[in-house]
């Protein structure tokens, strides 16, 4: 049986996890224009970003991505990541256990 969730009724923002407690990790991330989630870090995590509707900006180090509805970022969770939307947005992001250590 597969396990369906409609990314729109994940209502906690801006995080909301379709599958909890299930690996690899998965987030809605939701944020309204100008909205920043602060600098962090996953550091025993690969993570792909894909944005569905909005634009981010997405800030890993000192470098910063601008990311539209349809890119898809991959990046490791040891840098500091901080998306700041440009538009209201929603991103799924996948976190994914390291398998490199």
């Amino acid at each position: 049986m597969a396990e369906i969730t409609p990314l729109d009724d994940l209502e906690p923002t801006p995080h909301a996890s379709p599958f909890p407690g299930e690996e690899p990790k998965v987030v809605r991330l939701a944020l309204e224009a100008d909205e920043r989630v602060s600098p962090h870090r996953h550091p025993d995590r690969q993570i792909i970003c894909y944005v569905v509707s909005g634009a981010l900006e997405l800030e890993l180090d000192d470098d910063v991505h601008e990311l539209a509805a349809g890119d898809v970022a991959r990046f490791d969770g040891r840098r500091d990541i901080s998306p700041k939307a440009t538009a209201d947005s929603v991103a799924l992001l996948v976190l994914a256990r390291r398998t490199d250590e």
